[in-house]
Order: structure tokens, then C-alpha cells, then sequence
């Protein structure tokens, strides 16, 4: 199997914490061939798609140590078609670039990619998970998407809480994620003038969502791969942050899923998988889901050392699966195809 992790550069890895350097380090391990590209080394050649890569050689010995195996890799630079690979696999930052995908619309058809264009064009914002809530569903907080400063402003007075969340529509990572209080309401509208207009004149949506209480204890981060949770962990807020994101300083812990957290991957377990989104990171406070990460969803390094697992031993085994699948729909197809024309 030829995979291509589409991500950010090389020497941009933390070897020591790297989902994406797990993903690769499992795949060398199995022998199969890898390379790297970012976004900004798509290309077009002779109205083909390629990208400029970086080429991990194989290896004889693969150090079953992250950062050896980091520190010992042979790269090399190849520009090469994206269609010659079996699997590309959808690693870069957010936010989305949408001239990426446009790229690889060329194909689509002919190499298993993850997560799906389609289903990244749709869950890149947190306008997906708000899609998830409805008259009848208790599975997110009670949200609200607005750029009308004016409604956000009578949202928050009317709410029954005296704390809310606020945070852009576009932001990762925890970035500009805070909590606001009615008991400073005199500081509300400059907050949204901040997040909503800008400095041009456009103007930004941005979300507001209850406060659900315990989430100064912090949050559960959820890994599903094809609908279904593959680990969990606690992630606890640092000192003087609100938020649990380990990027903004939070730590981790063991974590049991809960029957409430249980029943809520198993709703919308169905949903990712139809919208082709196979692996995929949640984020959940009180068994209800806050994020949904599809982009390019960590965890599974500090997963594996509270766990003392191997998280992406199962996403590796889940990629050839549906790279065999595909190989094998195409050798039945050129069978019938062959029986026909020899008829």
C-alpha cells in the first residue's frame, strides 16, 4: 500500500506527542510506502495532479520509539501523481483550504481518501455539529449562530445562565474560545465588536452556547474511526485557562466512557460514516458533544501512553481493509468486463 499523509511539514512534527507521526511510524513499520505533502505543494503537470513530497524510505530496523524514529528517517524529495497512491490521508491544520480540495477532486475517484472531500466541505466548521441539535435531541448544548450583534446581545440576557461560551465559527485548537458572565455585560459588546466586525468592514459568524456545568472540571475527547469509539481520555484545563485543550495547556487522564457518552457516539456513529468521516475526533462535556474535529483529530499518542495501547494499529488496519475492498471491487469489475468482451 502507497499512502500519502497530506499535513504540515516535517520539521513541524513534535515527535514525542504527533498523531500523524504515530499514523506514519505504523505504516513503515508494515512496509508500506509513505509520503508527506502540504496543501502548498499541490501542482498540476501535464493536467495531471501531483504534489512535490517527501519521501520516507523504507527501513530494514523501524525503532519502535517515536522520536528514534523521527530522528533516524531517510527522506527524499519526489514530485509525484496523487493517483498513484491507494490512500491519502488527511492530516493538515485547520482551518480548511477549500483550493486543496479543489485539487484533489481530480482524485477522488481513484484513491481511498480520509476523511472524504465531500464530508470535510460539509463538518470543517462548527456549523456541523449545531446540525446535530434539534427539537427533539438533548445532544448539544443549547447553541446559537449569529453575526447580528444585537440578537447575540438579547441571547445572553435572556438566558437562563450566568455564563456562556463564545467562540468563532472557523477557530481550532481552543483558540478563541471564552466565557462570558452576565455580571459583565457592560464588557459584551466590545467583546463582539472584536469577534464579529472587522477591521474591513465584513464581518464574522461566531457562536454562542450554554455553559454546561462541570466544564471547568474539563472534557472528554472521543477518537471514532468508521462510526465507532477506538479510546477516550480526560482532558483537564491548566491553571488559570478555562480551556481543556492540551495546546493551551491541559493535561490528560484515563477515561471510561460513559452510558450517556456510549449512546451519544452510537447516534451519531451512523451519520459520520455516511458523510465519509471515518476518523474522527469528538469533544464532549456532560455527555454532550461540544466539537467534532474531522480535519485533522489528535489524541492518540497520549491515548497510548494512559493506556499503554496502540491506537493506530486499528486506523492502519481499518485504511488497507478499505484498500483492499477497493482492489478487489476492481479486479471483480475487470473480470466481468473481460467475460464480456470475450463473449
Amino acid at each position: 500500500m502507497n499512502i500519502c499523509f497530506l499535513m504540515y511539514p516535517w520539521e513541524e512534527i513534535d515527535p514525542e506527542n504527533d498523531t500523524s507521526l504515530a499514523l506514519i511510524h505504523e505504516c513503515v513499520k508494515r512496509g508500506h510506502g509513505v509520503a508527506l505533502c502540504s496543501p502548498a505543494n499541490l501542482t498540476i503537470r501535464n493536467s495531471v495532479t501531483n504534489a512535490f513530497c517527501t519521501v520516507v524510505d523504507k527501513m530494514e530496523k523501524v525503532s519502535s520509539n517515536l522520536k528514534t524514529f523521527y530522528k533516524q528517517a531517510n527522506l527524499r524529495e519526489e514530485m509525484l501523481p496523487l493517483a498513484g497512491f491507494d490512500v491519502i490521508f488527511m492530516r493538515a491544520n485547520p482551518p480548511l483550504d477549500p483550493l486543496m480540495l479543489n485539487f484533489l477532486d481530480s482524485v477522488k475517484d481513484d484513491v481511498f481518501i480520509v476523511n472524504s472531500l465531500q464530508g470535510l466541505r460539509e463538518a470543517n466548521n462548527k456549523l456541523y455539529t449545531a446540525a446535530f441539535g434539534d427539537s427533539h435531541s438533548n445532544i448539544i448544548p443549547v447553541t446559537h449562530v449569529s453575526k447580528n450583534k444585537n440578537y447575540l446581545v438579547r441571547q445572553i440576557k435572556e438566558s437562563a445562565a450566568d455564563k456562556m461560551i463564545l467562540k468563532p465559527l472557523n477557530g481550532f485548537g481552543g483558540s478563541g474560545v471564552i466565557l462570558i458572565e452576565k455580571s459583565a455585560m457592560s464588557n459584551i459588546k466590545s467583546l463582539l465588536d472584536f469577534y464579529v466586525t472587522n477591521s474591513d468592514g465584513t464581518s464574522n459568524y461566531v457562536i454562542l452556547q450554554e455553559y454546561i456545568e462541570g466544564a471547568d472540571q474539563g472534557d472528554v475527547r472521543i477518537l471514532l474511526l468508521n462510526g465507532e469509539p477506538i479510546g477516550a481520555m480526560k482532558r483537564v484545563p491548566g491553571n488559570d485557562d478555562h480551556r481543556s485543550n492540551v495546546s493551551a495547556g491541559g493535561s490528560v487522564a484515563k477515561h471510561s466512557l460513559s452510558k450517556q457518552e456510549k449512546a451519544l457516539c452510537k447516534q451519531i456513529g451512523p451519520k459520520l460514516v455516511k458523510d465519509g468521516l471515518y476518523f474522527v475526533g469528538i469533544d464532549v462535556i456532560g455527555g454532550k458533544l461540544v466539537e467534532v474535529n474531522v480535519m485533522s483529530p489528535g489524541g492518540i499518542t497520549y491515548m497510548n501512553k494512559v493506556y499503554k495501547t496502540k491506537i493506530q494499529c486499528k486506523v492502519i488496519d481499518f485504511i488497507e481493509s478499505k484498500v483492499l475492498d477497493k482492489l478487489e471491487a476492481f479486479n471483480r469489475r475487470s473480470r466481468l468486463r473481460n467475460e464480456v468482451q470475450n463473449a
